[in-house]
């Protein structure tokens, strides 16, 4: 049964919790669907240059492409068309299927800053230095509990709340989740330098004995240097100095680049861990709040960020009356085993990497001879890491390309990542329509292309862009079927 959509704000607004990449990324989605949202962060209003993240990688590239940013980050990156992983195992990014068939070196607050222009200009409201302190669901929405700025006790009323607020989420703290996992490996040190000699490669990595290093630039004139060693396995409040950062990269790279003039250094610790569950009720969770990985492959903030992909347009059919309720199931249906895929390829690539017993070296190596290539192995592995690898599951009977990635094919006037711009779904046609298939009330959300090509399959790209319906030359009552049943009469 589709839902009602109702009038009065607090019933429809949408509260998230935290405002990194996953959270401005889902926020604007939302509002530029005319739902109302509350974007609630506790720390001050400030893009911090001290990114976590680097690497940005095909599929959420593809993901920006449709949100009309991927070309200006590209332009801001460094493009880099091969992933070194460890010793001589490289995994070859330009023969993927995409039209990103590299992988883009950009620190994270360059990627906030583009998201949270699109979140401010979508209309988003922002309430900054404001920290959830708990809440509470009934049948009709969520009261959030928050601590304003001045110190004060308050609350805020939403439909549905979606804690993006990281590892430590308060959120998933309120709602009695755990979050089970361990800590991978302990005491890696990070540093913020200057370098005397520029790197050979965009990205720098290599694992060596007991020491793991890898260097990345800022664009700024730093680079940010994360190690490891074996050996030093000490609390993350213990005092760090350049000198070790420096001795751990010679170590593992064979120099240090001549590092100077660090403007941070710090410690931490790399968990593995998912939440159970990634909805309990009319509470979400996405980004690190439901999932963390080790560092390796880069694969933390752009899952985060198909999270919300994945989550955004469910949300607004739901709210807006044009889809039932249980739609929201399918989020944790489709995102919760790529999180858990996720941490298995990550944690596998430190495992290999640090591998000091003789039975993990052979590993290693046999893994190095199957990988470096073309052959369907390495094709896999590249579509794991890349994420364009991942599909969803289809119902029992459906067309081969049902939960598939829809690659960003060729229409008649554009491609279909410039017709996904609107956050709306796309019926993709063998030629001109004889009738607009029920488009008419629904242009909010659905728009029609035509192949290039002389292809016959029709097919229903949904905004994340997977395909959710398709069929070889159906007839128009099967394609109006179709078309409401996934985006509403």
């Amino acid at each position: 049964m589709i839902g009602t959509p109702r009038t009065d704000a607090a019933s429809r607004t949408v509260i998230v919790v935290g405002s990194g990449p996953t959270g401005l990324l889902l926020a604007a989605d939302l509002a530029g669907a005319g739902v109302p949202v509350t974007l609630v962060e506790k720390r001050p209003h400030k893009i911090s240059n001290l990114s976590r993240a680097f690497v940005l990688h095909a599929r959420t590239l593809e993901q920006l492409d449709a949100r009309g940013l991927a070309d200006e980050l590209e332009a801001l990156g460094r493009p880099l068309d091969r992933i070194r992983l460890f010793g001589r195992l490289t995994v070859e990014l330009d023969t993927l299927p995409s039209r990103f068939n590299h992988l883009l070196v950009i620190p994270q607050y360059e990627v906030e800053k583009a998201l949270e222009r699109r979140a401010v200009e979508a209309g988003v409201r922002f309430v900054y230095e404001t920290e959830a302190t708990g809440l509470r669901q009934d049948a009709d929405g969520v009261t959030l509990d928050v601590r304003h700025p001045d110190g004060e006790p308050g609350e805020l009323r939403g439909a549905y709340v979606v804690g993006t607020d990281g590892m430590r989420s308060a959120v998933r703290d309120a709602i009695g989740l755990p979050f089970p996992g361990k800590s991978v490996i302990r005491s890696v040190v990070l540093a913020d330098v200057r370098l005397a000699e520029e790197p050979e490669s965009v990205l720098t990595a290599d694992a060596v004995g007991d020491a793991f290093a890898f260097i990345a630039p800022f664009g700024d004139g730093y680079h940010r240097v994360i190690g490891w060693h074996r050996g030093r396995n000490v609390p993350d409040s213990e005092p760090l100095g350049l000198d070790e950062v420096r001795e751990i990269t010679r170590l593992s790279l064979g120099r240090d680049y001549g590092m100077h003039d660090a403007r941070w250094m710090s410690r931490f610790h790399s968990d593995e861990r998912q939440a159970p569950a990634y909805r309990v009720g009319r509470v979400f969770l996405a980004g690190d709040a439901a999932h963390v990985h080790t560092p390796a492959g880069g694969q933390g903030m752009n899952t985060g960020l198909q999270d919300a992909a994945n989550l955004g347009w469910k949300l607004a059919l739901v709210v807006n009356g044009h889809a039932a309720p249980a739609l929201l199931d399918t989020y944790q249906a489709e995102r919760h085993p790529v999180g858990r895929s996720v941490l298995r390829s990550s944690g596998g690539i430190v495992r290999l990497a640090m591998a000091k017993r003789p039975w993990t070296m052979a590993l290693r190596a046999a893994l190095t001879m199957v990988l470096n290539g073309v052959g369907p192995a390495a094709r896999k592995a590249a579509g794991q890491i890349t994420g364009i690898g991942y599909a969803y599951k289809a119902p029992r009977g459906a067309h081969a390309l049902v939960g598939t990635r829809a690659p960003d094919v060729a229409l008649r006037g554009g491609r279909l990542y410039e017709a996904l711009r609107g956050g709306r779904f796309v019926l993709v046609t063998p030629g001109p329509a004889s009738r607009p298939y029920g488009v008419g009330d629904r242009k909010d959300r659905l728009t029609v292309g035509n192949w290039a090509g002389g292809r016959r399959t029709t097919l229903l790209v949904r905004p994340d862009g997977y395909v959710a319906w398709a069929a070889e030359s159906p007839d128009a009552a099967a394609v109006e079927a179709a078309v409401t049943a996934a985006v509403g009469a």
